[in-house]
């Protein structure tokens, strides 16, 4: 009996032994899962910071100053462009199998600028030519057979009107002076057909060399020697349309859009001072061509072209250019107004709209401002800021609204 009491002890479960070894294990597992707890909450909290634009901070101060500068009516913001300029192609499709120009050259009005393959043209206008040459050659026998009709045709008409010859000898002389006069014509005729083939065959031989339109430079090569170029598109092939793009320098102008609201204060002839932003020092006299009779509702502005009163090779295509239009201010806008004072650099211009980023504790805040003169001090802000707010510089131009920040002052 004690044995199999025994027995019966042995196959017994240990429920307070596996209580103790959970319990053992506990401790463990809830370190573990802290730790867990521990670095994901730490790599959330770090994410953020490891995309942070790094920024440095400047505060806006209070600051009295002109919303523009003396003489100053208006400001717009635009692009240079040329007045002429062309995208060369060949009047014919054909292989380039000369290309004269590179980029950056100046070439004259009617400078070979390309020459493709002729040797089908040129075999046409020797066929054209060769053709002409036959066409004289016929001109010449019909009016030798004419000088020859004539004279008998002659006597024969002299000779029937006295009777001496009958009417059937008459008629036969008759029809040949009119086949040999007849002749003579259509080879007249043959020998202009003849020759107005060769000023094809010639107009077609001129198209394969490329001429520049007018004088200029050459901004652009789109072909190469050995590429098939082509004056209408070509779908999906390889053909090029296009071989070089030349720009007449002397007809560049700046193109600004300037506020509906303040397009009353610009007409043509007024004076200018083209800024551009790759020369930021530099102030360029400027005269106000033209004002484009129509607005552009997206934007609410009404495109002006003012010309440069001075060339200068510095000035190129599509460089940002700022236009301030000169004249005579009513009082209220050359006022001094009250402001606030920023460091240029904070301020970013886009068309009409300039915006500064301002700090909220870790993220920035997108503001739209107003714009006066800038000074030796910095750049003076009319409206959209107050005194003491820190605003952030950032030279990467990265911010967006919300964008995490890293002061780096």
């Amino acid at each position: 009996m004690d044995r199999k009491t025994s027995q019966l002890s042995q196959l017994r479960i240990d429920r307070d032994a596996a209580a103790r070894r959970r319990a053992a294990l506990r401790p463990w597992w809830m370190v573990g899962g802290l730790i867990v707890i521990a670095l994901g909450v730490g790599g959330w909290i770090a994410f953020p910071y490891a995309n942070a634009i790094p920024v440095r901070v400047a505060v806006a101060r209070a600051g009295v100053a002109a919303p523009a500068p003396a003489g100053t009516v208006v400001d717009a913001s635009g692009y240079v462009v040329a007045r002429t300029q062309a995208t060369i192609s060949a009047k014919v499709a054909g292989k380039i199998v000369e290309l004269s120009v590179e980029e950056g050259q100046h070439v004259e009005k009617d400078q070979i600028v390309a020459r493709l393959d002729d040797t089908n043209t040129r075999a046409a206008l020797q066929q054209a030519e060769a053709l002409v040459a036959q066409a004289e050659a016929n001109l010449a026998a019909a009016k030798v057979m004419l000088d020859d009709a004539t004279p008998i045709f002659r006597r024969s008409q002299a000779v029937f009107e006295k009777g001496v010859i009958s009417r059937e000898a008459y008629d036969n002389a008759k029809t040949s002076y009119d086949r040999a006069r007849n002749g003579l014509f259509a080879a007249e005729r043959g020998l202009t057909v003849a020759q107005a083939g060769v000023l094809v065959a010639q107009r077609n031989q001129d198209d394969t060399v490329v001429r520049a339109p007018f004088a200029g430079v050459v901004t652009a090569r789109a072909a190469q020697v050995g590429e098939i170029v082509s004056p209408v598109s070509a779908g999906a092939g390889f053909t090029r349309t296009g071989i070089v793009t030349i720009v007449d320098m002397d007809s560049l102008e700046a193109e600004v859009d300037v506020s509906e609201h303040f397009i009353h204060l610009v007409r043509p002839g007024q004076s200018a001072t083209v800024k551009l932003d790759a020369y930021p020092d530099w102030q360029i006299p400027g005269g106000t061509i033209a004002i484009i009779p129509t607005a552009d509702r997206s934007k609410a502005t009404v495109k002006v072209r003012v010309g440069f009163l001075e060339k200068d090779p510095r000035i190129m295509p599509d460089l940002v250019a700022r236009v301030s239009f000169m004249g005579a201010a009513p009082a209220a806008a050359v006022a001094s107004e009250p402001g606030v004072i920023v460091p240029p650099e904070a301020v970013r211009t886009a068309g009409d709209t300039s915006i500064v980023f301002v700090i909220r504790g870790d993220r920035v805040e997108r503001r739209v401002v107003r714009l006066g003169a800038r000074t030796a001090e910095g750049q003076t802000i009319l409206s959209g800021m107050a005194p003491g707010e820190r605003i952030a510089v950032d030279g990467s131009g990265r911010l967006a609204e919300g964008s995490t920040i890293r002061v780096e002052n």
